[in-house]
């Protein structure tokens, strides 16, 4: 975490700190250069400091931080669902690429991601799981059950968080399909990478 200290910000709370007593000529003889700059003799203990320098202390939000590598960030990531649209998009994490390298989980979860902004599928990544025939794991409209027990499901919220806070840059930039190894359906379209046991596509 880095804490911008900025000598404005020092000088704003060295002013705040003291009486607000005028400095003497001396102290004021050099515009923009002070020297021999004395405190007050009594310094208030406690002080409270303006708003916008407590907002610049603050320590950066998740969303700011820079991981060191993807493992970080799975690491730094929660398991709390917020909304219904994280819960879809970590369900298709979790049955699409659970066991899979976590750059493979990631690309998987830019798919679906990709495909609600693309103008050619729904665009809610629920509408985007449950469009028919177009996940395997889907049945009937529905998606599954997930055992929220299991650390495969707590790594498929942390990616899916990830993915939607765009916290990592995609293994699979522009990718709007994929299909595992074992299958080879020929398609005509630009292959963008190969992770894990899916092979992904433009």
């Amino acid at each position: 975490m880095k804490l911008r200290f900025p000598m404005a910000v020092l000088a704003a709370m060295t002013f705040f700190a003291g009486t607000g007593a005028p400095l003497s000529a001396e102290e004021t003889a050099s515009p923009g250069h002070v020297t021999n700059l004395s405190i007050p003799a009594k310094v208030p203990v406690h002080f409270a400091a303006p708003a916008e320098i407590v907002q610049e202390m603050a320590p950066a939000t998740d969303t700011d931080a820079d991981f060191s590598t993807l493992d970080a960030a799975v690491a730094a990531q929660t398991a709390t669902i917020d909304d219904a649209e994280l819960n879809c998009l970590a369900i298709g994490v979790y049955y699409e690429s659970k066991g899979e390298p976590l750059a493979g989980q990631l690309a998987v979860a830019d798919v679906i991601l990709n495909r609600t902004t693309s103008g050619r599928f729904p665009a809610s990544v629920c509408g985007v799981l449950t469009q028919r025939g177009q996940f395997s794991f889907v049945k009937g409209g529905r998606l599954p059950d997930v055992d929220t027990s299991r650390a495969a499901w707590k790594t498929a919220v942390a990616i899916a968080r990830i993915a939607t806070q765009d916290l990592w840059d995609s293994p699979a930039e522009g990718a709007l399909f994929f299909h595992a190894r074992r299958v080879s359906p020929k398609w005509s379209r630009t292959r963008v990478a190969s992770l894990g046991n899916h092979i992904f596509y433009r």
